[in-house]
């Protein structure tokens, strides 16, 4: 007799069910049949049932899933506030971010724009989100750590989804006088490597070195000139734009 093989969990009903990889056992063999063999016309004949044809069902259950079914295994929650809390916290661990970055983020992992609005706005009264709080850091930072002066600055936080008064705030917190000091600083660390250029490749490479950073054109000029001028340089003719 051929034997029936039901699978755990599997429903006994003729025809089985595809989604489960379920094979029905083939009927016994009747009269002047012989046994242990398919007839042409049964139920195997083409469908790719039997000992390879299992195997792939089983496989392709094992591989079959959405993606809410995936998250759930691996103990996501199904919410979708729930997951957009989750994320933000994550993103949230070590690293100050924006609300439009974590906005993105959440974009990004196709959360409902009405849940996100709902975790991100709790976010913001509690604290967690601060963009204020975001520039005025990253200014302190960035100029201190970088030599970036007010363009600069204002440039990145653009980038970040900072809105313009929060960053005209925070860059304002730079002081004239303290920008000027740390360009005079950001060249005499360059002026040693240009030694041995002309006089206007060395204007060239260290002024734009600090139009790179965001300094105005005549404070750089000013600046590169007087640095010049310490060495013993000829400046005659730099008041130009260079």
């Amino acid at each position: 007799m051929t034997r029936r093989t039901e699978w755990s969990g599997s429903p006994a009903e003729p025809g089985g069910d595809p989604e489960s990889g379920y094979a029905p056992a083939e009927p016994e063999a009747g009269a002047g049949a012989r046994p242990g063999r398919r007839s042409r016309g049964g139920a195997g004949a083409g469908s790719g049932f039997g000992e390879g044809a299992g195997r792939r069902a089983r496989s392709g259950t094992r591989s079959s899933g959405s993606p809410s079914s995936s998250r759930a295994e691996k103990g996501e929650p199904r919410d979708p506030v729930e997951q957009a809390r989750n994320i933000c916290l994550r993103l949230l661990t070590g690293t100050p971010r924006t609300r439009k970055q974590l906005a993105d983020a959440l974009r990004k992992r196709e959360i409902p724009d009405e849940a996100a609005e709902e975790v991100l706005a709790r976010f913001v009264d509690v604290g967690l989100i601060d963009d204020a709080a975001f520039a005025g850091a990253w200014v302190e930072s960035r100029h201190h750590g970088r030599g970036l002066a007010r363009r600069a600055l204002v440039r990145e936080l653009r980038t970040k989804g900072v809105d313009s008064a929060v960053i005209d705030e925070a860059v304002g917190q730079l002081d004239p006088d303290q920008e000027e000091e740390t360009a005079r600083e950001l060249v005499a660390r360059k002026l040693r490597s240009t030694r041995g250029l002309d006089r206007d490749k060395r204007l060239r490479r260290l002024a734009g070195m600090l139009a790179r950073k965001g300094y105005g054109e005549g404070m750089a000029l000013r600046v590169v000139r007087q640095a010049l001028e310490e060495e013993g340089e000829d400046t005659e003719g730099l008041d130009e734009p260079f």
